[in-house]
């Protein structure tokens, strides 16, 4: 059994003198589509093979008992008397407030849980969090919902608790990601196909800036703002029904002087990464990860410049792959203000580009970067033992 496994199992078992159920819930990459799942894009996610494991099982009481191991926290509350909190307290009780809101018959449980998705990394910690206890509530209780439904809970969890108005993106490749498989998942109609990621050669190697500015009811809402106000200009002024409609660059120029500057820029770059994302997936169907990468380089152009959410460590990390013949792609993901860059990397050559860029990065910032080869990796699953 996995080391974090085999620590969360005994753990509860220590705790809560029983014998649970054990669930893996995935942390995810996104090759390309950032920033988009919220504006009616496409996004191109992955789960991957570092995420946070769940030891579950019902009480038959009416107590709900929390141990967050990584925090040495615990929480105990009647299932009845959920009610906001704080830090990661609110995205599990978010969770269950949301069953509780569908009216299901969950009732008391204890959960320990465990991971090692380093927070604030870009990889979703949260989505991995609320995937991981929304399956596993789903399955003791027998509530049924789909992986679909679930992560649509996951994303009502994180709107109403911690006040993250995120899109879709992270909860849906946390419940519905396959192993060497990327999803084209469609944000609009909120469905997906799958495609086939072959790297041969080449690896996904992920450096960690280690910095970190808070999203929560900051930054990241307000860029949501931006690009919603720049919308409904478009559709009182142009007749534009989505960012996805023909026509929309032309009809964007021609409303630039209606909507503030950063309302312009934000909508111009999501037209354009919902472009590009189309247009990656052809290249991963003709295998053609040159030009894709390429287009990776230019989402981190787009995401610093247009939306905004960059900053001076992880611009630096992007444009230090720009030389390196190695490295066919980079760009910030996740959120952004801080967290990772994803690379595609030659494979052969992995171990020297993460000594080069972690020791050019500490000689411009004095900041120890974290480098993680990340491999593709089954959606949410339980994991018998």
């Amino acid at each position: 059994m996995n080391p974090i496994a085999e620590t969360v199992v005994n753990t509860f078992k220590t705790e809560y003198n029983t014998i649970p159920k054990l669930y893996f819930s995935p942390g995810r990459i996104n090759l390309i589509g950032e920033h988009v799942d919220y504006n009616d894009g496409f996004v191109l996610p992955a789960a991957i093979n570092k995420g946070v494991y769940y030891a579950v099982s019902a009480n038959e009481t009416n107590k709900i008992n929390f141990f967050a191991i990584d925090f040495d926290e615990k929480i105990s509350i009647e299932y009845t008397a959920v009610e906001k909190s704080a830090g990661w307290k609110n995205y599990v009780l978010g969770v269950v407030n949301e069953f509780m809101q569908l009216n299901k018959n969950i009732s008391g449980f204890n959960c320990a849980f465990s991971g090692n998705i380093p927070i604030g990394s870009g990889m979703s910690s949260s989505a991995a969090v609320e995937g991981g206890l929304a399956f596993a509530l789903n399955e003791i209780f027998n509530c049924g919902l789909s992986r679909k439904e679930l992560a649509l809970l996951c994303q009502r969890a994180e709107h109403n608790f911690p006040n993250m108005k995120c899109g879709i993106m992270d909860q849906y490749a946390n419940l519905n990601g396959k192993k060497d498989q990327v999803l084209l998942l469609d944000c609009k109609t909120i469905e997906h196909r799958y495609y086939p990621l072959v790297l041969d050669q080449h690896s996904i190697v992920l450096i960690n800036s280690k910095v970190h500015h808070e999203l929560v009811n900051g930054e990241y809402n307000l860029r949501r703002k931006w690009s919603e106000d720049g919308l409904k200009v478009l559709q009182a002024n142009a007749g534009v029904q989505s960012f996805r409609d023909d026509g929309i660059a032309e009809k964007l120029e021609a409303c630039k002087n209606d909507m503030p500057a950063e309302s312009y820029d934000c909508c111009k770059y999501v037209m354009e990464e919902i472009a590009r994302t189309k247009k990656a997936v052809q290249l991963l169907e003709n295998n053609d990860l040159a030009a894709f990468g390429q287009l990776m380089n230019a989402t981190h152009e787009g995401l610093s410049k247009l939306y905004r959410v960059s900053c001076e460590e992880l611009d630096f990390l992007a444009a230090y792959t720009l030389t390196r013949s190695n490295v066919l792609g980079s760009r910030l993901m996740g959120g952004g203000f801080g967290g990772c860059t994803i690379n595609i990397v030659q494979k052969d050559s992995v171990d020297q580009f993460i000594a080069d860029i972690t020791a050019a990065y500490q000689q411009q910032f004095n900041i120890q970067a974290e480098a993680y080869i990340v491999e593709t990796s089954n959606g949410v699953e339980r994991i018998e033992f």
